[in-house]
């Protein structure tokens, strides 16, 4: 009869593990002033990548903090991009822009590391790279940095890719 129990018990839902690793850059509390007095709300910043070449970013605001937090995990999962990686660095240099926020990445020889502040840092480990230099300019704001180094990978492209658009082989562009 306890086996009965336990079989018609609903099953706890396990969180399932799909390989992606998850950041958590900045949880902002907002507050709305209004008639009854004050409405207080969360908002989270949230990457999501699989340490292949592939990130997402997202947003999400709720009244609490982690269902704030799995909002904007479901939205990076959703905005997921690729991104050119060669050797564990990316292939050239780039500026990525968002706003008044501007990130310099430049590649880096092995055994470099990540050279990065706060937000783009998680960006670089989420995504894959271990050996890059960078400088966040202008605004400081994480959400600009993370999103400025965001518009900066998705400018990234290979020497094969390069080639195949101008319908010319490597060898070609470089030499």
């Amino acid at each position: 009869m306890a086996d009965e129990k336990r079989e018609r018990r609903p099953q706890r839902r396990q969180a399932e593990d799909d390989g992606l690793i998850k950041k958590l850059i900045e949880v902002n509390r907002v507050t709305k002033v209004v008639k009854g007095g004050k409405n207080m709300r969360f908002a989270a910043l949230v990457i999501v990548g699989d340490g292949k070449g592939k990130i997402g970013v997202g947003t999400g605001k709720s009244k609490e903090v982690p269902e704030a937090i799995e909002k904007a995990t479901l939205r990076a999962k959703k905005n997921m991009i690729s991104v050119s990686i060669v050797d564990n660095t990316i292939p050239h240099q780039v500026i990525g822009v968002f706003g008044r926020g501007k990130v310099l990445m430049m590649p880096a020889a092995e055994g470099t590391g990540v050279i990065a502040g706060g937000p783009v840092r998680a960006v670089m480990e989420a995504v894959g790279i271990k050996n890059i230099r960078t400088k966040s300019n202008g605004s400081q704001t994480p959400s600009n940095c993370v999103k400025a180094a965001i518009e900066g990978l998705k400018e990234l492209k290979t020497v094969e890719e390069i080639a195949a658009l101008r319908g010319k082989t490597v060898e070609e562009i470089l030499y």
